[in-house]
């Protein structure tokens, strides 16, 4: 009895194995480092934003301060930055001590022998960097001798006296030297001059009571800070300024 052939085996079925290769990119290799810095813009935008409405917020005198500041950031001393310094830029302080003492000078100055003719001369005003004194010369020089940077023996009373009654202070003092827009003849200048006066007027001071320390600064500022702008060559423009500052810390 013939057999049926054998029916041939199932072919084998083989799987095959697909392999997904994924390339992976960093996210910074794709966007880098822009986003950090409009996040920085953004931050700074917020940041001037915040200030500018603070400051329509502030009073008038912390306006002034702050504009000064950028004027001049550096200031005179350990005041706050002034746009011209000994103008009345700093920051406010409370005027009740400056006022006691603008009055408490004026009853010394009455006690100065002919102080009715030195009276008009003599100007104390309380402004925003502190009790401004101010000697106002004449044509002929009643605090300092024409033209010279040597005191007058009214000037040199007048100096030794404020020097005793600011050296009691805690209070820092500056000291500036102004005149007025004539030419001055020869090498030596009105910048000269106006230095070399408030350098002696300094050097009085220390020598009557006020202590080298309260000095704070000496300034000459020629005739660029004319009391009279409108009439540059008045003698009222040549003038020494002592500046009482506020206390840093009031």
């Amino acid at each position: 009895m013939s057999s049926e052939p054998e029916a041939p085996p199932a072919p084998t079925k083989i799987q095959q194995i697909i392999v997904i290769k994924k390339k992976v990119v960093g996210h910074g290799g794709h966007h880098g480092g822009a986003w950090k810095v409009a996040y920085a813009d953004f931050v700074t935008a917020m940041m001037a934003l915040f200030i500018v409405l603070w400051l329509m917020s502030a009073d008038k005198e912390v306006q002034q301060a702050v504009s000064a500041y950028f004027n001049n950031p550096t200031g005179p001393g350990k005041q706050t930055g002034t746009a011209a310094a000994g103008t009345g830029n700093a920051i406010q302080l409370p005027k009740d001590d400056m006022a006691k003492l603008a009055q408490k000078i004026q009853e010394a100055l009455l006690k100065v022998p002919d102080f009715r003719t030195l009276k008009d001369h003599v100007e104390i005003t309380i402004t925003s960097d502190g009790l401004r004194i101010e000697l106002l010369e004449t044509e002929a020089g009643m605090f300092f001798e024409s033209g010279k940077p040597v005191p007058t023996a009214s000037g040199s009373e007048l100096l030794t006296l404020l020097a005793g009654q600011l050296g009691k202070l805690p209070n820092n003092v500056t000291l500036e030297g102004h005149t007025d827009s004539k030419p001055y003849v020869g090498e030596y200048s009105n910048w000269e001059l106006s230095t070399d006066r408030a350098n002696s007027a300094r050097k009085i001071m220390e020598a009557h009571g006020l202590r080298p320390e309260q000095v704070q600064q000496v300034r000459g500022y020629a005739d660029r800070q004319l009391r009279h702008p409108e009439d540059p060559e008045s003698p009222s423009n040549r003038r020494i300024s002592v500046i009482v500052q506020y206390l840093s810390g009031k």
